[in-house]
């Protein structure tokens, strides 16, 4: 059995790593459990004096050869354009640390909520607005990649499946619990004029950020890496990678009611303009297939499954 230290912060809060690798041809590891920082620098010192430490644990883990995973999907059917779609979306699963309340169940709370306050204000929106909660995010975006393969494209030949034109673009919440500041373009620099304008009555809410920038290690990566226009918002970071992502502490207690309201709001109203203006959303030129080496699918595979800042 191999006992492993927390990698971040101290104070109680335990971090881990993966024991192993996703692919399930490779070998399984031992049993890994991580303790926090100060309890394995104090098993350390013991040993160093020749003290012999006995620790006990009860481990029950369960391999499954082919788990069943499911996407949840749901509509809010527009007008003329329904045919038309933009789609938001969060991931449902989260690591065995804590109840994954801002890793992801504070995107799903958000975009959940955001389908009630358009069905509400009945806006007549002419395109249809969907929600997709991913499943198995954690486990290499397989949920969100699934769902591109089987009605987007296929990555590897770039083959495009019906839906690929009709997918006007991709919002993704997937930062912790803080409020949004603004929007990563992922180099897609036609969409800057967009945001701004859209931002511009949402200033006093506090966001303004257009950066160029890319992000990953998220769920709009399978989405882009098709050619489809697909972002991640600037969060504030509220704890998230010092205290929650990934821990024992990603709790409920540490979400923030106030932000994800705002942050229900924000992409409400970002959601709105999308589906109500006139074109769909400018999109890069198509990715090449990925015996190519396109660039964007080459980031989409490092990126899998880890969060760049």
């Amino acid at each position: 059995m191999a006992v492993v230290p927390s990698y971040r912060t101290d104070g109680g809060t335990v971090f881990a790593g993966p024991a192993a690798t996703r692919d399930p041809k490779d070998p399984l590891p031992p049993p890994s459990v991580a303790v926090t920082s100060e309890h394995y620098n104090q098993i350390v010192r013991l040993l160093d004096k020749k003290i012999p430490v006995t620790l006990e644990f009860d481990i029950d883990n369960r391999i499954y050869d082919s788990p069943d995973t499911f996407n949840v999907v749901a509509d809010l059917p527009g007008g003329a354009r329904k045919d038309e779609i933009v789609l938001i979306g969060a991931h449902l699963d989260s690591w065995t640390f804590g109840t994954g309340a801002t890793d992801d169940t504070s995107g799903c709370a958000v975009m959940m909520e955001v389908m009630p306050i358009l069905k509400t204000l009945d806006f007549k929106l002419p395109r249809t607005v969907r929600a997709g909660l991913w499943a198995a995010e954690e486990q290499g975006l397989l949920g969100s990649a699934a769902y591109v393969k089987e009605h987007l494209a296929d990555r590897d030949t770039m083959a495009l499946k019906p839906g690929h034109p009709k997918l006007s673009g991709y919002f993704n919440y997937d930062n912790g619990t803080g409020k949004i500041r603004g929007v990563y373009l992922q180099g897609n620099d036609m969409m800057r004029p967009l945001f701004e304008a859209w931002f511009s009555p949402l200033r006093d809410l506090g966001v303004s950020t257009v950066t160029i920038r890319n992000t990953g290690g998220t769920d709009h990566l399978p989405f882009e890496a098709v050619g489809i226009p697909a972002f991640q918002f600037i969060q504030d970071p509220v704890e998230y990678m010092t205290r929650t992502h990934h821990s024992n502490m990603d709790v409920y207690d540490r979400l923030q009611e106030a932000d994800l309201m705002q942050s229900a709001a924000v992409i409400a109203s970002i959601v709105y303009h999308a589906a109500t203006r006139e074109e769909l959303l400018p999109r890069k030129p198509l990715p090449k297939p990925r015996g190519q080496k396109n660039v964007a699918i080459a980031q989409f595979d490092t990126d899998l499954g880890r969060h760049v800042r």
